[in-house]
């Protein structure tokens, strides 16, 4: 499983909201609930994360066995 709980740490550690995420990334908000349920997003999505965030993708996600 891809959990994004990363992601969520990283707004923290650079003080960013997630409503300006939104606009810094040109995302929904449809797409930002499926990244804190960790739900599939696509890797278009991570890159404009990784674009927005100066970050690379494993920045923002890891994978957690079940």
């Amino acid at each position: 499983m891809i959990s994004y709980k990363p992601f969520q740490k990283l707004l923290i550690d650079k003080g960013i909201k997630k409503q300006d995420l939104l606009k810094m990334a040109d995302i929904s908000w449809g797409t930002m609930a499926r990244l804190n349920t960790n739900e599939y997003v696509s890797l278009e999505v991570i890159d404009k994360l990784c674009n927005a965030l100066d970050c690379q993708p494993g920045d923002l996600m890891e994978f957690v066995k079940k």
